[in-house]
């Protein structure tokens, strides 16, 4: 496939997990974040694990663990101790400085070059997702900062050693791998959460139903297939796309105001997106001239 279509399949993941907010506060307000963790990666892994029946040996298995730990188990519980400390723009905000740490652990890792455009794409990015989620009484708390700092740090650090590690599997079971992983490593800890099971009703089984089979499997599988295909700044630009979702359904679906300034907003995301793509684009190769020969 050309590399614009493969940029669109994979922007659908971002899109898809910006209605995660109201799955989460219409479907399952009486659950903490720790268990809708759990319920959305684990299930999923394992379902998919029994489509695929393949499980990773020899160094592949630390290796899951380590994408687990990154992309869901530590990524998913900075993110929600952030959301709970911070207001949710100021959270939004920490989560759109990832595509920065891709960049400088896309060199470190991967020896990728650091381009001014990509970066400056990246700063415009987020002052796109400030204007659109920010609010003049957004309050600032330290270990909130920290976390949401440290969990795009973690989820960065997941999207470029799963370009750099690629097992030679199909990007279904790569995703059953690193879902069960994360699911997994999250598991001992549900006896601490604060959850009353009494309140469990059918309404929480249909968004657990719909994180974990749309927002977790289907977006992952679009988004590991994304990162093997694309460059890992690529990919994680597109994660910008997440917070104007969101803003965008809120607007449709719960009658939420939509400002100017969030208009704004979302037009410099858009425009962020497009520079730093045009930024990251392949080169063309130039044939070299052929010698004469007699």
């Amino acid at each position: 496939m050309s590399r614009p279509i493969d940029l669109s399949i994979t922007a659908l993941a971002p899109l898809i997990w910006g209605s995660s907010y109201i799955v989460t506060t219409q479907f399952l307000p009486n659950l903490d974040p720790l268990t809708v963790s759990v319920l959305r990666a684990l299930p999923a892994g394992l379902l998919l694990l029994s489509l695929v029946r393949e499980l990773p040996h020899g160094h592949w298995i630390w290796k899951m663990f380590v994408l687990g730990a990154l992309n869901f188990a530590v990524f998913w519980s900075l993110l929600f101790f952030a959301a709970y400390r911070l207001p949710g723009g100021v959270a939004a905000v920490m989560g759109a400085l990832q595509p920065f740490v891709v960049i400088l652990a896309s060199r470190v890792l991967l020896g990728s070059p650091i381009k001014a455009l990509s970066l400056l794409a990246v700063a415009a990015g987020s002052l796109g997702v400030a204007l659109l989620v920010l609010t003049p009484d957004a309050s600032l708390d330290m270990g909130g900062i920290v976390a949401g700092i440290a969990g795009s740090t973690s989820m960065a650090f997941g999207v470029v050693l799963s370009r750099k590690w690629q097992p030679q599997v199909s990007t279904l079971t790569f995703t059953a791998w690193q879902l069960t992983a994360g699911g997994l490593l999250l598991l001992p800890f549900v006896p601490l959460a604060p959850t009353d099971w009494s309140s469990f009703n059918v309404t929480n089984v249909l968004g657990l139903a719909y994180l974990g089979l749309i927002g977790a499997a289907t977006t992952y599988i679009i988004w590991l297939r994304g990162i093997r295909k694309l460059h890992p700044t690529a990919v994680s630009l597109l994660g910008l796309l997440s917070p104007m979702s969101a803003t965008l359904l809120g607007w449709l679906f719960l009658h939420e105001t939509l400002s100017m300034m969030q208009s704004i907003g979302m037009v410099v995301v858009l425009m962020s997106v497009f520079a730093g793509q045009y930024a990251l684009r392949p080169r063309p190769q130039t044939a070299k001239p052929r010698l004469a020969t007699r």
